[in-house]
């Protein structure tokens, strides 16, 4: 694998378990058309001393946390393809439009070329 898309985002603790369920459909999509790596993570130790903690950069509110998560892909042409068929999915279509458990426009998302790996 040498691309990933990465994802923060807050998200009320009590919608954890409903966010949950969504994330294990989604990961059944995204593998289902080729991904080859798909983790969904949420806070624990979010409170550390060095850099920019989650809860300032993710400007985290009362009874929040973050999820943070990954898709792994061979290469960025590879994610281009997977996530097409991903969007054409009717297990997700059927989703748009309709209420998230998290707020969208707090979510953060981007492309990453793997430049170190084990």
């Amino acid at each position: 694998m040498n691309y990933i898309d990465g994802f923060v985002m807050p998200i009320l603790k009590k919608n954890v378990p409903a966010y949950r369920k969504l994330a294990k459909l989604a990961c059944a999509v995204w593998m289902d058309h080729g991904a080859l790596e798909y983790r969904e993570a949420v806070g624990e130790d979010l409170d550390t001393p060095c850099g920019l903690p989650f809860p300032r950069l993710t400007k985290m509110k009362k009874g929040e946390t973050v999820v943070f998560a990954w898709i792994a892909y061979k290469s960025r042409a590879h994610r281009d393809r997977v996530n097409k068929k991903v969007m054409a999915d009717p297990r997700l279509t059927k989703l748009m439009g309709k209420p998230m458990p998290f707020d969208m426009k707090r979510m953060s998302h981007g492309g990453f070329k793997i430049i170190v790996k084990s």
